[in-house]
């Protein structure tokens, strides 16, 4: 027996979505159990739905999409701001705080590498190593090929004796 979908009215749907944004320590189950609704249809919601707080022109919009001066204006903004806090004002925006830890550490990593004054040295050692590296590998397959060479004479030799002694 299929069971019919049930219908919610939109402010419901409404109330249920502000108890999400608005949740503070609770998880969604809890919010969805408060609400006698499915922890699926609470989280389909979510993703069909923008945050009501429309101040930040990044509302609903992917965080992949986002682009380098808005993430920059987004770290600025979150500075000062940790836990819950910081969590309520990621959701505001649909992000996740590992989201801004990333955007940080990418922007530091580019600054870094930018800031290094040393990459000519760097890449002069690098080559030095690379060629050092190659007479190696060279002069090992020589070796490699001479000791083959001298297993296949060894083994005609023998293969000779063989053939003499009969």
């Amino acid at each position: 027996m299929i069971t019919p979908k049930k219908q919610y009215s939109d402010e419901f749907r409404e109330q249920a979505l502000a108890k999400v944004y608005n949740r503070g320590k609770r998880t969604i189950q809890d919010i969805a159990d408060e609400s006698n609704l499915s922890i699926h249809t609470l989280k389909n919601w979510m993703k069909s739905s923008t945050p009501t707080d429309t101040s930040s022109p990044n509302v609903g919009k992917r965080p992949q999409d986002w682009l380098p001066e808005e993430r920059l204006l987004a770290l600025h903004e979150s500075h000062g701001i940790s836990g819950e806090a910081l969590n309520a004002w990621c959701r505001q925006r649909g992000l996740f705080a590992h989201q801004l830890a990333q955007w940080k550490s990418d922007f530091c990593a580019v600054t870094s590498a930018r800031s290094g004054g040393n990459d000519s040295q760097t890449l002069r050692t690098l080559k030095a190593e690379n060629q050092r590296l190659e007479r190696e590998l060279n002069r090992k397959d020589k070796a490699l090929a001479e000791a083959a060479a001298l297993l296949i004479l060894q083994k005609r030799v023998r293969a000779l004796l063989a053939g003499e002694v009969e």
